[in-house]
């Protein structure tokens, strides 16, 4: 099995005629995944890595009807309008790699994803990748193998540079993984980190979850509530980022759009507080996860 994609997705590259989308597409392509086209409103015509790109979403899905994901690699101020776009041609996940994005319109986005049964993954991930099919996004390729691994350990992370990190400190323990999800660091996202384990819940291939949380929002309390009820079984080992935070004044401006500290609830401290009495091991260091994951695999 596997997470947010299989060996049957097929996938469109909104924004492929830019640098960063021609350089992830290429990425793509050589970790094994099916890209068969790409949109930019008003280059449709030209080809990128000779795939051939269209003007818009609908255009595209009428060569490539079985096109069922799309990466969106396009400016933040136009994420709205491009999200939008594919989902009303039928795409039913949408990875959204831009920063920045406006908080009004993910909340837009979200809305109308829920309403089309859509996923969205972001904004601001890196991407996605499974050890055995290849990567969407930024994120780094299976193929680099003193990072990644294959294995039975799942990772969600909102910092896209800590996903490959958290995965080589794993391989180099030899440690493999199954996935590796950046759901970003935005205040809102559309998958969040219980959507994910969720879906690990069901994952065979998976029999661990590493979570890289931070400072800010409520999603780390949320995974306590789920592991406390029993709707996730799998042992989870999670690392909270930012315990500096709380000695410096509230000022001060760094990280991640979600990293806001608006309570104590939201501080390390007290995310790591829920997460200990609710069963989740929790590292005090990042350097200790694969000490903590070697113990719940024994």
């Amino acid at each position: 099995m596997s997470i947010i994609f299989d060996e049957n997705t097929n996938v469109l590259v909104q924004g492929m005629t830019g640098k960063e989308g021609q350089r992830s597409t290429e990425s793509m392509l050589e970790s094994g995944v099916k890209v068969s086209a790409g949109v930019t409103p008003g280059k449709g015509g030209q080809k990128v890595l000779d795939k051939p790109i269209f003007n818009t979403v609908a255009e595209a899905l009428e060569h490539y009807s079985s096109i069922n994901l799309s990466v969106l690699y396009v400016p933040p101020l136009a994420v709205l309008a491009a999200a939008m776009e594919a989902m009303d041609a039928g795409i039913k996940t949408l990875i959204i790699i831009a920063e920045n994005v406006p908080v009004k319109d993910s909340a837009l986005i979200l809305e109308h994803a829920r309403n089309n049964d859509c996923r969205i993954i972001g904004p601001s991930s890196i991407g996605v990748l499974n050890t055995k099919l290849g990567k969407l996004g930024s994120i780094g390729k299976p193929q680099e193998s003193k990072i990644f691994s294959p294995g039975k350990v799942g990772i969600i992370s909102k910092s896209g540079g800590m996903c490959a990190e958290t995965a080589s400190i794993l391989t180099q323990k030899g440690i493999g993984q199954s996935s590796i999800v950046g759901i970003g660091g935005d205040v809102i996202v559309g998958t969040n980190f219980v959507d994910v384990l969720k879906m690990f819940e069901q994952d065979e291939e998976t029999k661990a979850v590493v979570i890289f949380g931070e400072v800010g929002g409520f999603y780390e309390h949320q995974i306590a509530d789920m592991v406390k009820s029993k709707k996730f079984t799998k042992p989870v080992i999670a690392y909270i980022s930012g315990q500096f935070v709380e000695k410096l004044g509230r000022s001060l401006a760094l990280g991640h759009a979600g990293a806001i500290i608006e309570g104590d609830l939201t501080t390390a401290r007290a995310k790591k507080k829920a997460l200990k009495e609710a069963g989740v091991l929790v590292a005090d260091y990042h350097y200790q996860i694969p000490e903590l994951v070697q113990q719940v695999l024994k």
